[in-house]
């Protein structure tokens, strides 16, 4: 951790108790988890809270998550607390707004917000074009985020869409 973070040696052991309060109290970790958060990025504990705040904001009142939900989320992706703002609502947007995704299928699959926007967009177009854009995990047809996301072209083609990797070029190029 101080590896990653060597400026947590120039900081007063009451300043980082506060740090550690904070997290603890306004974003109501337990204690693990607040040990687990700041051992996975530390920076949490050396940048400033204004971010922090800000994103947990965003993330309750644009983003529409309960408390217990963003809890989930950043337990697993701690770096969504320092996030681009923009990107995250831009993100949430298509996956909520456009591919109607819930939130608590977002809440198991935060990594989606790590992704890369377009290669979101562009699978989900294509999978819509083939009539296969189903994400309601109750379906038979169900594709799950981490496969639409983070599955290399080829394997996203022929085991998610079904389809060949030029034929979703070609779909690409009409774009």
């Amino acid at each position: 951790m101080i590896s990653r973070a060597p400026f947590l040696l120039s900081f007063s052991v009451e300043r980082l108790d506060n740090r550690l309060g904070f997290f603890q109290k306004e974003l109501g970790l337990s204690v693990q988890k607040t040990r687990d958060l700041v051992i996975s990025l530390p920076r949490l504990l050396t940048g400033s809270l204004e971010p922090i705040k800000e994103n947990w904001q965003v993330c309750q009142v644009e983003l529409g998550f309960r408390r217990n939900e963003i809890q989930q989320i950043i337990c697993k992706i701690p770096k969504i607390l320092t996030a681009n703002k923009r990107k995250l609502t831009e993100t949430f947007d298509y996956l909520h707004n456009v591919m109607g995704i819930p939130h608590h299928i977002l809440t198991h699959f935060p990594q989606v917000f790590n992704s890369k926007l377009l290669r979101v967009k562009e699978r989900h177009m294509f999978l819509a074009f083939l009539g296969r854009a189903q994400y309601d995990p109750a379906q038979h047809s169900y594709i799950s985020l981490d496969k639409l996301v983070f599955m290399p072209d080829e394997v996203f083609c022929t085991e998610v869409a079904k389809a060949s990797v030029k034929d979703f070029e070609k779909f690409l190029k009409t774009l």
